[in-house]
């Protein structure tokens, strides 16, 4: 097994993992030209003198360093003068670090890597959507030295990942934690979506309301069987992956605290893991012991400034984003009791019907596995639920009708459904 893992660039996080099998860490300025997969705002805030130190403290430590380049849209940006020498200002910063390897979406920015950086490795990202068999073998005649799978698309296609394994040369990874919904419909957008809100210099100025995030985790709360739906590798289950060829996996989530990433590190390296499943899946939520208030607080008023806007957004319609992010355990820890529970011991057993099938042609609904194994295994508190289908109602309400802005909510359609031009609705 080799692990790459996330970093919050804590000393003390490469200090708990030493002896794990850890040979990676993985993480990225909060804004830099590319930008990333993350919003600035829901990553650490590091300097570039803290990343270099922290690098260094890993490389004494028999740890490598990869710096995420992952951007799936890097806004035309590397077509222009300005934006290849940022980009080359970058990577000479990359290289002066210590850095060793570096992962990106674009095969462009690949190819500028391979030609003016040979001594960095390259991981192709989960945003550049490798699926396939051909798409794994342009990735690797174009150079790539790893690739990671689009776990949305492959993590339990068994047929598929025999393949693709059998089909490419180069290391393939494999994400084992994220918890986003199988094949999902919004995965483009919200790759792009999050690409621009890290970048440098982009108009937004890192302002973000991750949609996409809100509603895949209000689905999760209204039917349960959508944290089964979803993309996760159990501790228990990685034996039928590395029966296939597969030993190199990856461990989100680059804004948990150290003893979260450390349970996991361990749940993994141990294959095995009682108690909540969302323990090891979720971004949020992390309990009282494991996440004090104080790692809460740290850097809020840094985020903050991404996020109050008053020019570009109505500050009352912010508040149900912050009673949601309240209630679902994004700015406290849960204290007692998960809100929602996913036994993951009972789901032993859950993965030997994909062994032989997969999910791609198959209608859920239809199917409905997923629903029976939910039915023993996924616990949702009803007060929580009933709370956060509130909540998740106003909040798309002001999304979807303007309000969010200051905009009227008014439809543009007549009590016909007919299209009223905006001079006749007082727009």
């Amino acid at each position: 097994m080799r692990i790459s893992l996330a970093t919050n660039f804590e000393n003390d996080l490469i200090d708990c993992i030493k002896d794990y099998p850890v040979e990676e860490l993985f993480g990225k300025l909060s804004r830099d030209v590319t930008g990333g997969g993350r919003a600035a705002y829901q990553i650490v805030d590091s300097s570039r003198r803290r990343i270099a130190r922290h690098v260094d403290y890993a490389k004494r430590h028999g740890i490598r360093f990869n710096y995420l380049l992952n951007a799936a849209c890097l806004d035309n940006r590397e077509f222009t003068r300005k934006g290849q020498k940022a980009i080359r200002a970058l990577l000479d910063w990359i290289s002066s670090s210590g850095i060793e390897a570096v992962t990106i979406s674009s095969p462009f920015l690949l190819r500028i890597v391979k030609t003016r950086y040979p001594h960095l490795r390259t991981r192709v990202s989960v945003f550049a959507s490798v699926d396939h068999v051909r798409k794994a073998k342009m990735w690797e005649d174009e150079g790539a030295d790893c690739i990671m799978l689009d776990s949305l698309q492959v993590n339990r296609e068994f047929a598929l990942l025999a393949a693709i394994r059998k089909a490419v040369g180069c290391d393939l990874e494999l994400m084992v934690n994220n918890y986003c919904i199988q094949s999902c419909a919004y995965a483009p957008y919200h790759n792009a979506t999050l690409a621009h809100s890290s970048q440098s210099g982009h108009h937004s100025k890192g302002f973000f309301i991750d949609w996409c995030f809100l509603r895949c985790s209000g689905m999760k709360i209204e039917e349960a069987v959508n944290y089964l739906r979803a993309e996760w590798i159990r501790p228990e289950d990685l034996h039928l992956y590395e029966e296939l060829g597969y030993d190199r996996i990856k461990i989100v989530e680059r804004g948990a605290p150290t003893p979260v990433l450390l349970e996991r590190v361990k749940a993994y390296a141990a294959r095995r893991y009682d108690g909540n499943l969302l323990d090891l899946i979720q971004p949020f939520g992390f309990r009282e012991r494991a996440a004090k208030a104080a790692y809460y607080n740290r850097g809020m008023l840094w985020r903050m400034r991404y996020l109050l806007r008053p020019l570009s957004v109505a500050p009352s319609r912010m508040w149900n984003l912050k009673r949601l992010a309240d209630e679902r355990g994004m700015l406290r820890p849960v204290d007692g009791d998960p809100p929602v529970f996913i036994d993951n011991r009972a789901l032993d057993g859950f993965m030997e019907r994909f062994k032989d099938k997969g999910c791609k042609e198959v209608d859920c609904e239809q199917c409905r596995y997923c629903h029976r194994w939910a039915e023993r295994s996924v616990h949702i508190d009803a007060g929580h639920r009933q709370r956060c289908r509130d909540i998740y109602g106003e909040l798309f309400d002001d999304l979807h009708t303007g309000r969010m802005w200051g905009l009227s909510a008014s439809p543009a359609v007549d009590n016909k459904g007919k299209w009223v031009p905006p001079s006749s609705r007082g727009v």
